[in-house]
């Protein structure tokens, strides 16, 4: 078995990070390796069972809502890729080296900040430990930038906030806090 790793893929909305990811487990099969890919269960904005680009690239995967669940089905596979990974609990964590260290190569995709520019969930903590970090850009929807940054387009007043339509990519410059 292969050399466990954790991989994080991570940036704005818009900017490609389920692409990639999708782009890596397809990669993995081709090279025949069991491969398995998660999703939370409240992102159902593209397809209920497939992680679902922007663009329309999708990839089969179970959407779960707890760690246990995610632990479970994970048995067997060498490549384990996790999208949207903010939205899981801070634990997601020692779930990825859990299977990392047993292993695994493990692939996840989630925004690094929420709209108001903070850090968002177990992402931080994830690049800490990560073998390998990749940060994409959007591009501006203002001056056409590279955007590193998720601009609500509306009043908001959670966090999380699941819709593709209520945000837009922005830069530095072009980003307003909320």
């Amino acid at each position: 078995m292969p050399k466990g790793r954790i991989e994080v893929i991570t940036g704005g909305m818009f900017s490609g990070k389920s692409e990639e990811l999708v782009r890596r487990l397809k990669r993995a099969e081709i090279a025949r390796r069991p491969v398995v890919a998660f999703k939370h269960a409240s992102d159902n904005r593209y397809d209920d069972a497939k992680i679902g680009s922007h663009s329309g690239v999708k990839f089969d995967a179970t959407p779960v809502t707890t760690l246990s669940e995610l632990v479970d089905l994970a048995q067997g596979a060498e490549v384990v890729g996790i999208d949207e990974v903010q939205f899981f609990p801070p634990e997601i964590v020692d779930v990825c080296e859990e299977l990392a260290n047993r292993g695994v190569r493990v692939i996840s995709a989630g925004l690094d900040q929420d709209s108001k520019g903070k850090p968002f969930g177990p992402i931080p903590h994830l690049m800490a430990i990560a073998e390998d970090v990749t940060k994409l850009h959007a591009v501006c929807m203002v001056c056409g930038e590279p955007a590193c940054r998720s601009q609500h387009k509306a009043g908001k007043t959670k966090q999380v906030e699941v819709g593709a339509n209520a945000y837009e990519a922005r830069c530095r410059k072009c980003w307003t806090p909320a």
